[in-house]
């Protein structure tokens, strides 16, 4: 399991204008607040950067352009999501002809295939492409699918995946995976999606952590990260309970879709932090405002995260 890809690699979220154009120099920014938060990889084109509203074109200048911000100071990981497995080795292929370090991809989606057609589904992009692949178990965007943990892992021992990144919420069931890729020899670097359960997670045995609320905080997930490697769980706990504070801002937004409540409050947060200039949503979503973002913003004071603008 290469260490290059562990520790704290954040969904980089990817600011739009008010109009909803790309805002490429906002990026720009966000990239700069995530690395120099201390973060040990970047992310790009997953959930919490929107990657299903951008079209090809906008998905290559995001990747074009965190790739030549980040100038090889960390790890550029890129998501090739798509339908079906021809159309993810597309996006995969040029994900790394664009300077990805790895590529993360999903079960495929409104396709609806066996679990041994899934298998055969990563085993031809890792064919494809010469960067390490990350599955990307995300239930709630593929048909509700959960990855077999065994599958996962007889997969790390063949080398067709390097890693996984679990946003599935069942904490079960990565215990499991990683209790199983421990028995296999460590095969692969499993990365938790989650946000506000990261200590238990790293304490457990996660050998990295994928938040998209560090885009608002990302300070405290970095000495979240080292107070576990110093096995220091009190200060991890403490640190953790202080991230939920400031996360609460995702529970705000009531009667809204999952991306609007979820990140459009963080955008919310970072243009409330003077990190983005507008907290624009992909069409059609639309962005938070009024008591909403009102209170997203004290919440966000209230949690003293930097500069409050």
């Amino acid at each position: 399991m290469s260490r290059k890809f562990t520790g704290v690699i954040p969904p980089v979220v990817t600011p739009l204008t008010a109009d909803g154009a790309l805002d490429l120099p906002g990026l720009d920014d966000v990239v700069e607040h995530l690395i120099s938060g201390g973060m040990h990889g970047l992310f790009v084109l997953g959930s919490t950067g929107e990657v299903a509203y951008l079209t090809d074109a906008q998905r290559d200048e995001v990747l074009s352009r965190v790739v030549a911000k980040t100038a090889g100071r960390v790890p550029v990981i890129a998501g090739a999501i798509d339908t079906t497995t021809a159309r993810v080795i597309e996006q995969a292929k040029r994900a790394q002809a664009l300077g990805a370090d790895a590529v993360v991809a999903t079960c495929p989606f409104y396709a609806i295939n066996s679990a041994d057609e899934i298998a055969d589904h990563f085993r031809a992009i890792a064919a494809a492409i010469d960067v390490p692949l990350f599955v990307y178990d995300i239930p709630v965007r593929v048909n509700g699918v959960k990855l077999d943990h065994q599958m996962l892992v007889d997969l790390g021992k063949e080398g067709v995946v390097a890693g996984v990144k679990d946003s599935s919420g069942n904490d079960v069931a990565f215990r499991r995976l990683v209790a199983a890729n421990e028995a296999a020899g460590h095969p692969l670097s499993l990365l938790t999606g989650h946000e506000c359960v990261v200590d238990g997670m790293l304490l457990l045995g996660a050998d990295g952590v994928v938040p998209g609320y560090a885009n608002v905080d990302p300070r405290r997930y970095t000495d979240l990260w080292e107070a576990a490697q110093a096995e220091d769980w009190t200060a991890a706990r403490r640190i953790q309970d202080e991230i939920c504070e400031g996360f609460e801002i995702v529970f705000v937004a009531k009667g809204r879709s999952g991306d609007a409540a979820g990140v459009g409050a963080f955008k919310t947060a970072m243009q409330a932090l003077g990190i983005i200039e507008s907290n624009t949503m992909a069409f059609p979503v639309q962005a938070l405002g009024g008591e909403v973002a009102d209170k997203i913003k004290q919440i966000v004071a209230d949690a003293n995260i930097g500069t409050f603008a």
